[in-house]
C-alpha cells in the first residue's frame, strides 16, 4: 500500500471569543485539537470537570466527545481549533450551554 495523498482531511480556524462568550454543546466525529492563543477559558466534556485553559495550553478532543470551549468572565480567549479526520463528518451541535452550566465553571 502506497502513502496516503497529500489531503489533510482536517479543517483549520482562528477563534476568538469575546469575554464570556461560550460555544454550544458539541461534538467532532473526527477529534478536534485546540491550540490556546490569548486569554483565559475554559473546555469541558460532557460528565467531566471543567479544564482552565490559558496561552499555550493544548487540549486534544476525542472524536465524538460532547464539549463546549468558553471564555473567562474578563477575558478574551483565542484559540487555534483542527477538527481532524473529516471524513467522518461534521461538528454536530447538540443545544445550548444552560446558564447554570456556565455558572458552575465560573464559580
Amino acid at each position: 500500500m502506497g502513502a496516503e495523498d497529500s489531503t489533510l482531511h482536517a479543517r483549520f480556524g482562528n477563534v476568538t471569543f469575546e469575554p464570556a462568550a461560550r460555544t454550544n454543546w458539541h461534538s467532532h466525529p473526527g477529534g478536534q485539537v485546540l491550540f490556546i492563543t490569548e486569554g483565559k477559558g475554559n473546555y469541558q466534556a460532557k460528565g467531566q470537570p471543567a479544564q482552565l485553559l490559558r496561552k499555550g495550553d493544548v487540549v486534544k478532543i476525542p472524536p465524538n466527545a460532547v464539549h463546549w470551549h468558553v471564555a473567562g468572565p474578563d477575558s478574551e480567549f483565542a484559540h487555534i481549533a483542527i477538527s481532524l479526520n473529516t471524513y467522518e463528518g461534521s461538528t454536530v451541535w447538540s443545544g445550548p450551554v444552560t446558564e447554570g452550566e456556565y455558572a458552575s465553571v465560573h464559580k
